[in-house]
């Protein structure tokens, strides 16, 4: 058996930043990852560079059953900590759109940082390790025990082996199942930043897959609700795009999406374009401002052979051209289902913040258990937002950690 100070599940993201911080705090940390090698997930993230962080992250831009949970943790290790050290690695970097930070080389930068991070008198890192139990002794501490037969003890352990989301990469649900062995409340998983799927009459808009365009998404009810202004990409199977997707995480089965084509256009454009064009017809209004394909779509259904949106616009009723309007700039979609976990981002839900403490993360009931990442109900925006929940949770932790064995 060996023995450690804290052992840490996963080698993901907030696993190894909060191995190398409670390294460097002087803890022996354990770190055991179930793939071949650490931070698969990170490694494909941002199209092989790594979306790393927002320089906009705060609490407002993440999902949980507590919005004011993610405060404490995200103001103590902030975006700007994260760039300052990718910097000081001589890892060079670029802002994409809407705050998105990337490397300029491959996000096998960010995994070699990480892993330089960990001080190797101090972190050992064991990868292939296939858990078969994990007990917590009457003296409180914790004792893991691979399939192999070989065990590991601590008086502390972190769980930060994410969520199910891309199972391909080997993940899975087991930070729930490890949470509910010891009494943890688990907020339902759903797929988050994910795909959305149409049918029956909006199935008709899966002809236009491959087709993208600028749009308002707007999805969720009281609350939850939340409207993106992004790209809307139409799919074989439905909706996707960096709107679609980042409404996917507050749509509900049963709720629609709604969606502003033209979300630049003035309120009314169309009555304006009737005093300017009369001899224009809606649809080529619609052609000029998108896609082809997808303007033709819109007029199809809209105006269908033989109506009145057929004809000039100086034929067409202020009353009908009003109509056309409201209906471009809130159309409604009707999804009846996601792609699922095999295509989600991120997994929403997870451990309940209820259990945990938003400055240490800690559980609660259960002294020297933790949970960071994404395996808590925290679930960041597209856009580096869950990165820079793992980099600042894994902070929050390592910094409890050094202080309880002080």
């Amino acid at each position: 058996m060996i023995e450690t100070d804290v052992i840490i599940l996963g080698a993901g993201a907030a696993g190894l930043f909060a191995a190398g911080q409670a390294g460097q705090r002087g803890l022996r940390v354990a770190l055991l990852e179930k793939a071949d090698a650490p931070g698969k997930k990170i490694l494909i993230s941002g199209g092989g560079r790594c979306n790393f962080t927002n320089l906009g992250a705060g609490p407002g831009n993440f999902l949980s059953a507590n919005p004011h949970f993610a405060k404490s943790a995200l103001a103590r290790y902030t975006a700007a900590d994260f760039i300052a050290l990718v910097e000081r690695h001589g890892i060079a970097w670029h802002e994409k759109t809407l705050g998105q930070l990337f490397c300029d080389g491959s996000a096998k930068q960010i995994v070699a940082m990480l892993l330089d991070e960990c001080p190797a008198d101090r972190v050992t890192l064991t990868c292939g390790v296939d858990i078969a139990s994990v007990a917590r002794g009457d003296d409180g501490t914790f004792t893991v025990t691979a399939d192999n037969g070989r065990s590991w003890h601590a008086p502390a352990l972190v769980i930060a082996t994410g969520g199910p989301s891309i199972p391909k990469m080997g993940a899975s649900d087991f930070a729930y199942r490890l949470a509910r062995q010891f009494g943890l409340k688990v907020v339902e998983p759903r797929p988050a930043l994910v795909p959305l799927t149409l049918g029956g009459e909006d199935a008709l808009f899966r002809e236009l897959s491959g087709v993208a365009a600028p749009v308002l998404a707007r999805a969720g009810a009281d609350k939850a609700k939340a409207e993106f202004a992004e790209a809307a990409l139409f799919t074989h199977k439905g909706l996707s795009g960096p709107a679609i997707l980042q409404v996917s995480s507050y749509w509900r089965h049963g709720e629609e999406v709604g969606v502003t084509f033209l979300p630049d256009a003035a309120s009314d454009w169309l009555l304006a374009a009737k005093r300017d064009r009369p001899r224009a017809h809606l649809r080529t209004l619609l052609r000029e401002a998108l896609p082809a394909r997808l303007a033709d779509a819109l007029a199809d259904r809209l105006g269908p052979k033989g109506s009145n949106l057929e004809r000039e616009l100086g034929n067409v009723s202020d009353k009908d051209l009003r109509t056309a309007q409201d209906k471009l700039a809130d159309w409604r979609f009707a999804p009846n289902g996601t792609e699922g976990l095999a295509k989600a981002e991120v997994t929403a839900g997870g451990i309940a913040t209820a259990e945990l403490s938003s400055r240490t993360m800690e559980a609660t009931k259960v002294p020297g258990l933790y949970a960071i990442g994404e395996a808590v109900d925290v679930t960041g925006w597209l856009g580096g937002y869950n990165f820079q929940w793992a980099w600042a949770s894994g902070y929050a932790c390592a910094e409890a950690l050094a202080a309880a064995r002080a």
